[in-house]
């Protein structure tokens, strides 16, 4: 009794309830997440991209589109219907309207600009449905594309990223808007529109285009200087971020620069097809794995499940005498549980096996704080589960197994022979992977099965070549270099590089959902504000939901083109994809992607920052309702946000590829402390996802400690199952020399020296004259044509006198001068 003479009540079990509430909002939700059944690709579905290029605070520009399509129609004497106009008279007003894109009058460009914009958006006020709409977009931007349109927009676009007194009428505002971006949005348009309906046709099996298509990507890709496109975008967000161009609309430069990527690189199977051909072309192996296609085949399991949980559950176990005995069970023996269970959903294919897996989720998410009688029954299921299991071998079962082959890379194999000398002949044997004499049997049988799964990687023989040649750089001729798209792209970026990743590094930043609004950081919300700020709750919950489905897109933009450059660069070349890496790491690249996660990850994936009523082209075709609070209510159904999904696997496949293999990296990711931000993160229920967490924790996981392993075996399980094996990698323990604290900084010295030495001896010319070869023939010297300019002819003769007839020369001395191996003679000497 306390002093009032009430009875002390015990508040435990509040506190745990309410802390275990706490862990479920900063997490978005227990264990219990359903399974996403998301379909990772290049892009999303051709409607959602087309969409996603416009803002909400756009639609009443869509009627001045229509406006302009009014007025050249009727300038050109000709109904405002397109559909009911014949195809010469299409084709003559498009050529006009091409042409008026080169008048000297802004107003008269623009127009002509608005109308082609409309007429490749479908001519949206004749259509009846959504499909129509984009039938008749195709239809035009394909004959827009025949006529040459997206060159002259390209023009249009110089003309436009150079106009000095826009950006400069910019930088003196206070806040940019919307209005100071028009003519640019307007062209970004255009070029967005062709070249994704370009991309989808190209991926489509319709001939009709195809040569037309292929030429047009070859131009792309071939281009050089500044005529590169990719070079320009890429100057456009440079220039953005530096503050030069404010007024710039970010979002849309950076779809299109992605889109243009996307088209001249080529997406993943055109990475899978060229990695084919270049290890055949090295005479390698095939490699029959693809990450992308064996992680569509497996399934996501449980997350682990967090502290608050553990210590109810076993409060609650402590409090029930009957069950004491199975509150000790030993660890070893859950996680042989859990694995079981696990290995029984990935492994059943029949009837049986599918509700075997069933059951078995359902025990993996039933939540932590069930009573008695439910973990009684669970027993009693899993005792179920072993009787029904148990005969099914004897029938055509699905082999049990791992999904990836085991590899060994050829510096192991030496490792691991030198080790085994030392320990039992006490000599070792550098650089020599053959000899064995005195080893005994198990270790020869180890040896030959570690020469079954060596896997040559093409990196592996481009070091090997550069090391040789910086050896002998004399004796090795220099190698002809293929002008692959990727190489004159990389040869493009090479002198502006590092800006250019710093800069796409600011914007991810500044488009973070757990970035805060700084004095000194970027604005990229300059283009979905509007010139007049909302006065409705209702405009204003409408800006919002824009803000961050604005931010939302250039966060999948922005990851999309990191992740294209560097696996085109590692495939082209890996001290490319070093270069590349290094800056990208330079400019805090993995800190910033750990930022991104530390965040309600769930809630960020399951976020409808969208509204399907105002989504384009259902914003325009048909009546549109007014404004109401159940019309930004209504959000699409799906239980995941595709662009959010799409955007945490590529951030994740980036940073797998930074830190792969890099222990000083690694070493970032332990101090940075990613390991619970990626335990988080494996509460997204989707298998391709799960894999990227899981290789990011193994790579780290000798640093963590004995501590960490022994409270998170169900993660040792889950990255046992589901990441491939390196044979005689000891990740699990910090037993090996890559485990141990050396100076890493040494490692990235090392790095930075071989790949300043590649770009040197490849992209510029940096031999000693002395080593030059030398032309001593005077016949060929003399007889060789020189181009002299108009205004040295003109004014040769002034040469004559300052250069010839003024200066004296002593043309015997200066014979003699020539020669220093010919004696003067005595007489000559002293006339």
């Amino acid at each position: 009794m306390d002093p009032n003479g009430n009875g002390k009540k015990d508040v435990k079990p509040l506190l745990r309830e309410l802390i275990r509430r706490q862990r479920q909002d900063s997490d978005g939700g227990g264990n219990d997440s359903p399974d996403l059944d998301f379909i990772y690709d290049d892009s999303d579905t051709h409607g959602n991209e087309m969409a996603e290029l416009y803002s909400y605070t756009e639609q009443p520009e869509f009627q001045l589109n229509v406006k302009a399509f009014e007025d050249q129609m009727e300038i050109f004497g000709l109904p405002p219907s397109w559909q009911n106009v014949s195809d010469a008279d299409k084709k003559r007003v498009l050529m006009c309207m091409l042409d008026q894109l080169d008048n000297i009058q802004r107003q008269t460009r623009m127009r002509s600009a608005r109308c082609i914009l409309y007429i490749a958006q479908g001519c949206w006020a004749e259509a009846q449905s959504d499909h129509e709409q984009q039938h008749w977009s195709r239809v035009n931007t394909l004959q827009l594309f025949e006529l040459g349109a997206f060159y002259n927009f390209v023009d249009l676009l110089n003309l436009e990223m150079n106009n000095v007194a826009a950006a400069q009428a910019a930088m003196k505002k206070i806040a940019v808007s919307l209005v100071d971006s028009e003519d640019l949005r307007v062209i970004l348009s255009v070029l967005y529109i062709i070249i994704e309906v370009i991309r989808t046709e190209h991926m489509s099996e319709d001939m009709q285009y195809k040569a037309e298509i292929e030429n047009f990507i070859y131009d792309l890709g071939h281009c050089q200087e500044e005529d590169h496109l990719v070079i320009k975008l890429l100057g456009m967000v440079t220039k953005f971020c530096s503050g030069a161009a404010p007024h710039f609309p970010m979002k849309k430069i950076l779809l299109f620069l992605w889109k243009i990527i996307l088209l001249i690189l080529g997406g993943m199977s055109e990475l899978r097809k060229q990695k084919a051909l270049k290890r055949q072309e090295a005479k390698l192996p095939p490699q029959n794995e693809d990450t992308m296609e064996v992680a569509k085949t497996l399934r996501s399991s449980s997350p682990p499940a967090s502290a608050s949980d553990l210590l109810e559950a076993q409060n609650q176990k402590r409090s029930a005498r009957p069950f004491r005995r199975q509150s000790l069970m030993k660890q070893s023996s859950l996680d042989d549980q859990e694995s079981f269970n696990m290995e029984m959903e990935s492994s059943m294919g029949n009837e049986n096996g599918d509700d075997v897996a069933d059951m078995t989720e359902y025990d993996e998410r039933r939540p932590a704080d069930n009573n008695e009688s439910s973990q009684m029954f669970s027993n009693h299921i899993l005792n179920m589960y072993s009787m029904l299991v148990s005969p099914l071998p004897q029938h055509d079962v699905i082999p049990r197994g791992l999904p990836w082959k085991p590899k060994v890379r050829q510096k192991d194999i030496n490792a691991f022979l030198d080790a085994s000398r030392y320990k039992f002949l006490g000599y070792t044997l550098p650089e020599d992977p053959t000899t064995m004499f005195g080893l005994p049997e198990p270790i020869h049988e180890g040896i030959r099965i570690l020469h079954q799964h060596v896997y040559v990687s093409l990196a592996e023989l481009q070091i090997k070549k550069e090391e040789c040649i910086a050896r002998t750089p004399f004796s090795k001729k220099r190698e002809e270099i293929k002008l692959t798209p990727t190489e004159i792209l990389y040869q493009e970026m090479l002198p502006n590089l590092p800006q250019y990743m710093i800069a796409l590094l600011k914007v991810l930043l500044a488009a973070a959902p757990t970035s805060k609004t700084k004095t000194e950081s970027i604005n990229i919300m300059s283009y979905v504000l509007p010139e007049e700020m909302p006065m409705t709750v209702l405009q204003s919950m409408k800006l919002g939901i824009d803000v961050n489905r604005h931010k939302e897109i250039i966060v999948k933009a922005v990851s999309a083109i990191l992740l294209l450059l560097l696996k085109h660069f590692k495939l082209n070349h890996i001290y490319q994809f070093e270069f590349m890496s290094q800056h990208l790491v330079f400019a805090n690249c993995i800190p910033l992607v750990l930022k991104f996660f530390n965040q309600n990850i769930l809630g960020h994936i399951g976020a409808k920052n969208s509204i399907p009523m105002l989504e384009f082209p259902s914003c325009v075709i048909g009546d549109q309702p007014d404004l109401t609070s159940e019309i930004l209510e209504i959000g699409d159904s799906a239980p995941y946000s595709w662009k959010n999904m799409f955007s945490c696997i590529n951030l994740l496949r980036i940073l797998n590829k930074l830190t792969k293999w890099k222990h000083s990296r690694i070493m970032m990711l332990v101090v940075f402390k990613s390991a619970p931000i990626l335990k988080r993160t494996l509460k997204i229920r989707h298998a391709m996802n799960q894999l990227y967490v899981l290789k990011l924790l193994k790579m780290q996981t000798k640093y963590l400690g004995r501590q960490w392993r022994k409270s998170n075996m169900k993660t040792i399980s889950a990255i046992y199952q589901k990441v491939r094996h390196r044979l005689n990698d000891d990740w699990a323990y910090g037993n090996d020399l890559d485990a141990r604290p050396w100076d890493f900084q040494a490692e990235e010295c090392a790095l930075r020296a071989s790949v300043d030495r590649f770009n040197n001896r490849r992209y510029t010319n940096l031999l000693d004259a002395d080593y030059e070869p030398v032309d001593n023939n005077p016949n060929s010297v003399l007889g060789r044509s020189l181009e002299l300019s108009e205004s040295f002819k003109e004014h040769y003769e002034l040469w004559l006198e300052d250069e010839v007839f003024v200066n004296q020369v002593d043309w015997e001395q200066l014979l003699w001068d020539a020669k220093p191996n010919v004696r003067v003679p005595k007489d000559a000497q002293e006339e």
